[in-house]
């Protein structure tokens, strides 16, 4: 692209240039108009060398810089070159420098290519020659007085695109050209160009005339024949032309006003716009352009004035949109950078002048002021020791610069210490009958917890403060342990917090990381803390039978700190490295399995367990809890569905038998969005497809109006016909009008008000007649029950109404509560000597061994009652317990397989509606069982009528409420001979 640039900004870049030219150069005032203007101009400024300069460059060269090439002439040397040019032959006006022979002597020339840009007439081009021989050939040329050589511009290569390769790749590709391929690429329209100096492998060009590549005469270095061209003759007083050329001068101007890059040369051709010749314009204004090589190369082949003109209008006109969208850009930048600049200074001064005025302080000292003024409200009941650490980390704070990491660690450590609610502590609830109604308000049941949460209000109120505790929740999953839990806080009014620790395998999560970590953060205690706002809150800690051990440590020995009464009055955060007081949180965990969890750190908690809910209870449970928030929260109405106790049954035994209440829930709620999705259904298919009209709106009122006295007029007794007739004749004129008046008030719903208005004593007896007829519009009850939760899961667990030789049913407690199960022992084989048992039932080893000392304990029984009786000694029994793929272990049904084989040896069954469980020494002593209520439930879903426990659980059966317990003889015996009575007849002297 070629330009030009001020003197002044290329001065300090062309000095490796000045004063290599030849003496002799001068400008013909005569033939170039616009050279003589520059003449001129340096013979008036004589005494200022420094504009007397005339300077052509080319930005477009071969390395990507600009190397410029300059001509400085004294003014006496300026005026001889005018003097000396007045007597050239007016045919040679482009001729710059004078030679012998002339510039248009030359018909063969050297072919030099142009890899970027054509080189325009009077204009200067450093070029970068790299073949040897070319360049030898430039230099003997240069010494033999013929110094022109032909420059000619490239052509891009077929098939690639120019605008992807780069400029070091173009330059490459036209390196590896010789001869007749370099003869092919070259445009046929160049320069004759005059070479003014060789340094090194660069030699700078001056523009002189066009050429016409006529034929190639050799190819090593190319040398061409050339034909010289001229311009087409034209009128230089044609209007058009002129009008050409001044818009081209105009747009220049303009160029001038956004764009300072040719400034100083644009002023010097536009101040002396009346002497000038149109195509030396043309030219200047396309070399100028930063128009790409095609187009400039267009206005090089133009030979009409006009058109070149015209090309050079087109493209000074783009330089100009690219000026103003290079303005717009610049403007954008700038408005926005200053805009920023301007608001940092002004924040800056605001800053300063606040801190002079004494309105705000450093970003440091308001932080300090910050974590005091949040200390404050609890500094008096802030330990000392608390006090201290928070005062020296202050001071540190501002001894730290705002940008060391160190600053933010220790902004960090403040924010903690000063959110925690040291010595804040929530006003307790002491009214023992208000937490009563809470509890019962939000669980029915669950009276262990609730008692035990009113003795820790009891406590609280006679001491006048209370202590924390450790209580832990045990049950199958569902019977309410973590909702519980939430109640018990708005019982006690204490701020709620829970977290689960199931699968916690890192100990930082109940302790806290060290300071040193990059994002270390407190533990769960201490964010609790944070969160709640106060130091006694109820901390739930859930899943606790589940806790995790990985590598980072065991959490549950971390637990241990924090869950004894002894040691979590000092409770130490590896984070906040000082000691805490949580002795007055009350922590409340729950666990499924209360053997999962360690020894020690259940030693530490009160293990309150939740054996599940028998059916009564969750009858109750469905129909005040859990049916009420599902019907909500369907948008269903009561009066539209009618669950029935029945169906409630039902579903609890044939569906939902486990201990909790969660599958109930997920049941009713599966029954009411089916219920949901028949009402919508059913509305819309009711819903009318077009709107009644006025008139049918007052004949189907005046039907019911009809319909309506028919009824009330039956219901009292009388005679229908006359009553219809007198009601009509008297009541019809007001009833139309106040039907009339209600259609024209849009108040269609009050006619039936008015209606009862106009006939007091019958309304009354209407409306309990409507009352009467309302009916629901879904009703569920045991007969439709699956049609909306399919088939039942569960069938009777009571396979014998009358229980057979050998077969006595026994109790077990499983996670989903407690189940019956039947030990069934028969005969295989008998013989001399065969005594033996098999057991079948996927039964565990304690169960095996329970089998064992069960049949050495019958054949005991069996000896000391019938001594003649050898059925042990000579009989292989089959013990089987099923159902066959569910796992069973425990020893709590020793008993109950010595009475099924003792059964079987005796021929005898036991009596009907009987269940046994405990375990059985060898000797026949009775050792205590676990699972009483849940076992007492499951007796009671098989309609058991009497029930035998060991003598050591009968506190645990007296504690028991009353409904559990109800309908059922309950017998504790401490040996077996006293279940052997009780269950094959004799006397009974088992406590009862």
């Amino acid at each position: 692209m070629l330009k030009v640039l001020s003197a002044s900004y290329l001065q300090g870049r062309l000095q490796n240039l000045s004063g290599k030219l030849p003496s002799n150069l001068s400008y013909g005032e005569s033939r170039a108009p616009l050279l003589r203007i520059l003449g001129s101009l340096r013979s008036s400024n004589s005494k200022k060398p420094n504009l007397c300069k005339r300077v052509f460059f080319c930005s477009e060269s071969g390395d990507g810089s600009n190397p410029v090439a300059e001509v400085e002439e004294k003014p006496g040397e300026a005026e001889a070159a005018v003097e000396s040019a007045e007597e050239v032959d007016s045919k040679a006006s482009s001729a710059i420098v004078p030679t012998n022979p002339r510039p248009e002597d030359y018909l063969t020339v050297l072919a030099l290519p142009l890899p970027h840009r054509p080189l325009f007439p009077g204009f200067y081009m450093p070029i970068y020659v790299k073949d040897p021989k070319l360049l030898a050939a430039l230099v003997e040329s240069r010494k033999r007085q013929a110094p022109y050589a032909g420059a000619f511009l490239l052509k891009d290569e077929p098939g690639t695109d120019p605008s992807l390769l780069s400029r070091s790749e173009m330059e490459k590709n036209m390196y590896d050209l010789k001869g007749k391929e370099l003869f092919n690429r070259l445009h046929e329209v160049g320069t004759l160009a005059q070479i003014t100096s060789i340094q090194g492998d660069q030699v700078v060009l001056i523009g002189h005339r066009r050429l016409r590549i006529t034929e190639m005469v050799s190819e090593d270095p190319l040398t061409v024949k050339v034909d010289h061209l001229k311009d087409k003759p034209y009128n230089k007083d044609d209007d058009v032309i002129k009008a050409t050329s001044f818009e081209v001068i105009s747009t220049l101007r303009d160029v001038l006003k956004t764009s300072s890059l040719w400034r100083d040369h644009i002023q010097t051709y536009t101040q002396h716009i009346g002497d000038f010749n149109f195509p030396r314009l043309a030219d200047f204004g396309a070399a100028i352009s930063g128009a790409n090589k095609l187009q400039c190369q267009q206005v090089l082949e133009e030979l009409d004035v006009y058109k070149r003109l015209t090309l050079t209008l087109e493209l000074v006109k783009k330089e100009m949109e690219i000026s103003k969208i290079q303005e717009s850009i610049a403007k954008a930048i700038e408005e926005k950078i200053s805009g920023e600049q301007r608001r940092y200074l002004l924040n800056e001064q605001l800053k300063a002048i606040k801190k002079e005025l004494g309105l705000e302080t450093d970003d440091k000292t308001a932080l300090s002021e910050k974590f005091r003024e949040r200390l404050e409200p609890n500094k008096e009941r802030c330990p000392p020791h608390v006090l201290q650490v928070i005062e020296e980390e202050l001071t540190k704070l501002q001894l730290l610069e705002a940008s060391s990491s160190e600053f933010n660690v220790t902004r960090n450590y403040l924010d903690w210490l000063t959110s925690l609610p040291w010595g804040n502590y929530s006003d307790e609830n002491f009214d023992v009958h208000r937490a009563q109604a809470i509890l019962d308000e939000d669980h029915y049941g669950l009276t262990d917890v609730k008692e035990r949460i009113l003795e820790f209000i009891a406590v609280g109120k006679l001491r006048g403060t209370s202590q924390g505790k450790i209580i832990c929740l045990s049950g199958p999953p569902g019977v309410g342990k973590t909702s519980i839990g939430r109640s018990i806080a708005r019982a006690l009014n204490r701020k709620f917090y829970r977290f689960s620790v199931g699968g916690l395998g890192d100990v930082a999560e109940i302790k806290g990381h060290r300071r040193t970590y990059i994002g270390a953060m407190p533990g769960k205690m201490v964010q609790c803390l944070k969160n709640v706002g106060t130091a006694n809150p109820l901390v739930l800690i859930d899943e606790i039978d589940k806790l995790g051990r990985g590598h980072a440590g065991d959490p549950a020995s971390a637990l241990l700190e924090l869950l004894d009464p002894e040691q979590n009055a000092n409770f130490l955060d590896h984070y906040l490295d000082v000691p805490i007081d949580v002795s007055k949180v009350l922590f409340v965990c729950t666990a499924n399995v209360v053997e999962m969890i360690p020894n020690p750190l259940l030693d530490r908690m009160e293990i309150i367990s939740i054996a599940g809910y028998i059916t009564d209870e969750k009858m109750h449970i469905a129909r005040n809890y859990l049916e009420k928030t599902t019907r909500e929260a369907c948008g269903i109405k009561p009066e539209q569905v009618e669950l029935t106790d029945a169906a409630l049954l039902a579903l609890i035994e044939n569906y939902c038998r486990e201990a909790g209440v969660r599958n109930l829930q997920k049941h009713i709620e599966k029954i009411y969005r089916k219920i949901a999705l028949q009402l919508v259904r059913k509305r819309e298919s009711n819903e009318p497809s077009q709107v009644v009209g006025q008139n049918d709106v007052k004949a189907e009122s005046i039907n019911e109006l009809n319909e309506a006295v028919v009824v009330e007029e039956i219901q009292v007794g009388s005679e229908p016909g006359d009553i219809i007739n007198e009601k009509l004749d008297s009541e019809m004129p007001v009833v139309a009008d106040r039907i009339q008046t209600d259609l024209q008030a849009e108040e269609n719903v009050c006619k039936e008000d008015q209606i009862v208005d106009s006939k007091d004593n019958v309304g009354i007896e209407m409306s309990q007649e409507n009352e009467a007829s309302k009916a629901f519009e879904v009703v569920i009850d045991a007969s439709n029950i699956s049609d909306f939760v399919g088939k039942p899961v569960f069938h009777a667990e009571r396979i014998y109404d009358q229980t057979p030789v050998g077969v006595v049913m026994g109790l077990a407690w499983t996670a989903m509560g407690g189940s019956t199960l039947y030990i069934e022992t028969t005969l295989v084989e008998q013989g001399e000597g065969k005594g033996a048992l098999h057991l079948t039932g996927q039964l565990g080893d304690v169960m095996k061994e329970s089998a064992q000392i069960a049949h050495t304990v019958a054949r005991a029984i069996l000896l000391e009652r019938e001594p003649n009786n050898p059925f042990f000694a000579n009989s292989k029994l089959h013990l089987h317990v099923p159902a066959g793929a569910t796992p069973k272990d425990g020893p709590s049904a020793g008993c109950t397989m010595i009475t099924s084989m003792l059964s079987l040896a005796m021929k005898k069954p036991v009596k009907k509606d009987l269940a046994m469980t405990g375990e059985v020494t060898l000797t026949g002593r009775i050792l205590p069982i676990g699972g009483v209520k849940e076992k007492t439930i499951a007796a009671r879903r098989s309609n058991v009528k009497t029930l035998i426990f060991p003598l050591a659980n009968r506190r645990d059966f007296d504690e028991l409420s009353a409904n559990v317990k109800e309908g059922l003889e309950v017998h504790f015996v401490d040996d077996y001979s006293q279940i052997f009575k009780l269950a094959f007849g004799g006397d009974q002297d088992a406590e009862k």
